[in-house]
């Protein structure tokens, strides 16, 4: 089993907060965004008694940090770009994967037609590395910054991911003459608040007319290929970390704790 997690961490300063949610839920890839974090500093917090080491990441990314538990021979930089970082995942025995962390553009500073187009973009990008590779055994995980329900990230010319599996499990859909492939997006079934989670990762109270509150910007996708591999009782929104809380009393994430986004973890069996 290879777990994944991924937190968007707000430029705090948890390095011991971090290095006990890797440890706790035995992590083998890390990838933090808005981290600030030194990373030597930060890896020898990881690998302080340990058996198993963790890696930084040999690649360049310019808002993403990543960590993993392979070597760099198993674990080789595809591509980066501005919030982009394409990997490709060799491990030892099992199969290989494409892993594509993101953190696009917020809603702070780009308009939604802006970030449609960011993931028109991006998933142009992944095609291209899976022509490369010969596959598309393809996961997204990141900070997308837009909802699930958002154009860019179900539109067929965006990243095209949808929550029915069974749908996605066909592979593609034909749009006016062009073939599209899907993703499959599970962060669908958090929403709500008649479950044990949180209905979301960020919390954001806009004061606008149209006010969902609770937010799912932090996000795994899987393409079709890769379901079979998908364990969906690991995927998991981290409100605990050892015992500690990561929420205020209301619920909300607790930003002067840990972060204003709350960390997502899940599982393949490669």
């Amino acid at each position: 089993m290879t777990n994944f997690l991924f937190w968007n961490i707000g430029r705090q300063h948890i390095t011991k907060i971090v290095v006990s949610l890797a440890h706790q839920y035995d992590v083998d890839v890390l990838i933090l965004a808005e981290s600030n974090l030194s990373v030597y500093s930060l890896e020898a917090a990881l690998n302080e008694n340990q058996k198993t080491l963790y890696f930084p990441d040999t690649g360049y990314s310019d808002q993403l940090q990543i960590y993993t538990r392979f070597i760099g021979s198993f674990f080789k930089p595809l591509r980066d770009s501005r919030g982009i970082a394409i990997r490709h995942l060799i491990p030892p025995v099992g199969k290989d994967i494409i892993i594509t962390s993101v953190h696009l553009s917020s809603k702070l500073y780009h308009r939604e037609c802006d970030q449609t187009y960011s993931c028109v973009r991006l998933i142009k990008d992944i095609e291209e590395e899976e022509k490369k590779v010969g596959h598309t055994r393809t996961i997204i995980l990141g900070d997308l910054n837009m909802n699930p329900f958002e154009s860019g990230i179900v539109s067929a010319d965006g990243l095209h991911a949808i929550s029915d599996s069974r749908i996605v499990k066909k592979g593609h859909r034909n749009v006016r003459g062009k073939q599209r492939r899907y993703f499959y997006n599970p962060m669908w079934n958090f929403f709500g608040d008649m479950r044990f989670d949180p209905p979301g990762t960020y919390f954001y109270d806009s004061g606008d007319y149209v006010n969902y509150y609770w937010h799912m910007f932090d996000q795994i996708l899987i393409r079709p290929d890769l379901l079979d591999f998908f364990q969906t009782d690991s995927l998991k929104i981290i409100t605990e970390i050892n015992g500690i809380s990561l929420l205020l009393d209301s619920g909300r994430p607790d930003k002067r704790k840990s972060s204003d986004h709350l960390p997502i973890l899940f599982s393949l069996n490669l």
